[in-house]
């Protein structure tokens, strides 16, 4: 996991908030664009910058694409956090 691309792409709202949407299963990648007022290619988009800092994997299954929360790297971030403030 490379931090520098994981905080990028936690630095967009619009990502953070499809990661709350994804907090609670899989959804396919029209549901999560059903959410914004945008177009699917910027979805796309951002679902693209959120699998490459493997906070999201996706699946396909048939002519659909299905994104799923990657909380083990959510689980490292939150470690790297609370070991940098102290808690350990």
């Amino acid at each position: 996991m490379s931090f520098a691309e994981t905080f990028k792409a936690l630095s967009d709202p619009v990502r953070r908030e499809i990661l709350v949407l994804l907090k609670d299963g899989t959804m396919p990648a029209g549901e999560i664009a059903s959410h914004f007022e945008m177009t699917g290619a910027t979805i796309s988009y951002h679902l693209s910058v959120l699998k490459k800092a493997d906070l999201v994997s996706e699946t396909k299954i048939k002519n659909y694409i299905y994104y799923e929360l990657n909380t083990s790297v959510v689980e490292e971030i939150m470690l790297w956090l609370s070991e940098l403030k102290g808690e350990n």
